[in-house]
């Protein structure tokens, strides 16, 4: 009996599952292993990008009361510059990665 297909992820586009579909399983490890390698480029590549351009506001935010419930005490506030605008972002570490979510404008007007 032979085993099941294993479900593919929701997120995965329907053309990208027809390729992998029509692939032989030593080509689908050479897939996995480009993905993985794929992705952690592009965790670097974000990270990076995510520290270029940055001032940082305030190193700890600890004392501001008003923080989202998912933006940890520790998490700094820094002002990322995009298309000529400014705006706060909350941003912290985890493990190796830099997280970040957007706070506002610096100009409200904006």
């Amino acid at each position: 009996m032979a085993p099941n297909k294993p479900d593919a992820p929701e997120r995965i586009a329907r053309y990208i599952l027809d390729g992998l579909d029509r692939q032989d399983a030593e080509t689908l490890r050479e897939i996995a292993t480009h993905a993985e390698n794929l992705a952690v480029w592009k965790e670097a590549k974000a990270e990076t990008e995510l520290e270029e351009g940055e001032d940082i506001v305030r190193e700890d935010s600890a004392e501001d009361s008003s923080l989202p419930d998912d933006v940890p005490k520790k998490a700094g506030v820094v002002v990322k510059t995009i298309n000529d605008n400014q705006y706060y972002y909350y941003q912290w570490r985890e493990g190796d990665q830099v997280k970040s979510k957007y706070k506002g404008p610096v100009n409200p007007s904006e």
